[in-house]
Order: structure tokens, then C-alpha cells, then sequence
């Protein structure tokens, strides 16, 4: 929940601020998971969920299911996927919501330049950092040793 900028601890205030959350800012909040893969290339755990992203539904009825992701809807915290449907009342199929906190990203859609360097930019501080740490790890060895 740090996407709020918001430093209460009382989960009273935090559930208000989930519930109360402008769209701009609930788009942060449904980060969806990477898959292993995507992590170690791009050295980030989770991103926004955006249509034209290959998830993985990891929980519930839908379990496994694979699929592009249509529609993401900011008020109502779901994420809408490619063939996921359900007939209703009437006999006509409609696409059934999943939270975002149940999927998993396998594949991200980087036809918008700005979200690749965004990734990239990440991705290359993240090596700096871990560069950074081991030489710093190589001194402390040098002054021990």
C-alpha cells in the first residue's frame, strides 16, 4: 500500500485510503506479480497491470488460465482477460473480473516506449547497485583478509 504516500501504520486510515483511492493512483496499486523469468530480466517484482498483458490467473475457479488482458478496471480494483466468460441469465457470454492480486504477469506488453525504459532504467539501476555491493563486499574482504 506505499503507492499512496502514506505513512499511518492504523489500518483503519489504510483501508480508507484503498477505498477512497483517485483512479491515477489505484493504477499503481494494481501491481500484478511477474513470473520468475520477467523478474530476473527486468529486476523488478511486480509492475501496473495494462491491457495487452499476458497473465496467469493464480487463484480460484479460473486457476491456470492464460490470457490477454482486455480491460482493467481502476474502480473496481478487477482486470478483465481474453476467453475467460460466463453465460448469464440471458444466454449471453460475459467476461468474468479477477482481482489483480490473484495473477500473475508472463508476459508484458512493451509496444509503449515510455513503460520499456522505464523497465530499462530500473533494471540498469538495479545492476549499478548490485555491482556496487559487491565491491564493496570485495573491500571489506581485502581490509579482513
Amino acid at each position: 500500500m506505499g503507492h499512496t504516500k502514506t505513512k499511518t501504520k492504523k489500518p483503519k486510515k489504510q483501508r480508507k485510503r484503498w477505498f477512497n483511492a483517485p483512479l491515477h493512483i489505484r493504477g499503481k496499486i494494481m501491481s500484478v506479480h511477474l513470473s520468475k523469468e520477467l523478474r530476473e530480466k527486468w529486476k523488478v517484482r511486480s509492475v501496473p497491470i495494462r491491457v495487452g498483458d499476458k497473465v496467469r490467473v493464480m487463484r480460484g475457479d479460473a486457476k491456470g488460465y492464460e490470457g490477454k488482458v482486455v480491460k482493467v478496471d481502476r474502480k473496481k480494483y478487477r482486470v478483465y482477460i481474453e476467453g475467460l466468460t460466463r453465460t448469464n441469465s440471458r444466454g449471453e457470454e460475459v467476461l468474468i473480473p479477477v482481482h489483480y492480486s490473484n495473477l500473475m504477469i508472463i508476459e508484458l506488453d512493451l509496444s509503449d516506449p515510455w513503460r520499456r525504459r522505464k523497465l530499462e532504467k530500473i533494471a540498469e539501476m538495479k545492476a549499478k547497485m548490485e555491482e556496487a555491493k559487491k565491491a564493496a563486499e570485495a573491500k571489506v574482504e581485502e581490509v579482513a583478509g
